[in-house]
């Protein structure tokens, strides 16, 4: 005699079936997804190298680059960009730093199309409420910023002199960055910077090309709180990367 099946019985059954198929379209969606944009973000990546790879080779001045690095960085979807790196995996989950940014190396998906060794080298800053990007200076690179997640108090100033123990510094910049906004740096235009942030957590995606000229690439950490000059400059102090994370993290 056949076997029977109660109502009971059925009805787990059809759920469970229910939750399978379920389970399988939200899988089968988000494969879709991710293959749906990692071409058109690869695509972008690849942009952003060629603009880096002319700048190396001097096929584009340090301004020329600055205009369409920042041209890409306000036309890339935020939403694909996250999916891409993996946010909610590994970066999201990464700790916070006691002081100071937490500086998360990556590497990007392997897609067809996007070179394996970038010309540009690339991390995401993590930070809490009231921790800092510090403020310095950069030496024979050029970079760039997109704020992926919270807000932050951004300060910038062009890098009009050196000595020995201080630099001359003019600002030129004194807002606040939230989501999608963006910022660039080069040897000639807001050479030092100072993010803060104001949310609750903060993100910021930064990629930089080393060694424009001959000479080491680098960091220059000063003091902003300097001396007021009658030209509206400030005579800042050059100080070490422990002192500007105990001054300013």
């Amino acid at each position: 005699m056949p076997s029977q099946i109660t109502r009971r019985q059925f009805q787990g059954t059809a759920m469970q079936s229910l939750l399978t198929f379920s389970l399988l379209e939200t899988l089968f969606g988000a494969e879709l997804f991710a293959k749906d944009i990692r071409p058109v973000t690869a695509q972008w990546l690849k942009e952003l190298n060629t603009i880096a790879q002319d700048l190396k080779g001097t096929k584009l001045t340090q301004t020329q680059w600055k205009t369409q690095c920042e041209r890409l960085f306000n036309q890339v979807n935020l939403r694909d960009l996250l999916e891409f790196i993996d946010f909610d995996g590994r970066i999201s989950q990464t700790p916070f730093r006691e002081k100071g940014e937490r500086a998360i190396q990556f590497r990007f998906p392997e897609v067809e199309g996007l070179p394996t060794n970038l010309i540009f080298g690339h991390q995401i800053f993590k930070l809490k409420q009231g921790q800092s990007v510090t403020p310095h200076g950069h030496d024979n690179m050029a970079t760039a910023f997109l704020v992926l997640q919270g807000s932050f108090h951004g300060r910038h100033y062009d890098r009009l002199e050196d000595t020995q123990s201080h630099m001359i510094i003019k600002p030129t910049i004194d807002s606040t960055f939230k989501r999608g906004d963006v910022s660039s740096i080069t040897d000639q235009h807001d050479n030092v910077h100072w993010f803060k942030a104001t949310a609750e957590q903060g993100y910021i995606f930064n990629i930089h090309v080393l060694n424009l000229q001959d000479g080491n690439s680098g960091r220059v950490y000063i003091d902003p709180n300097g001396e007021s000059l009658n030209d509206g400059t400030i005579r800042a102090r050059k100080i070490s990367a422990a002192e500007s994370t105990k001054l300013y993290g």
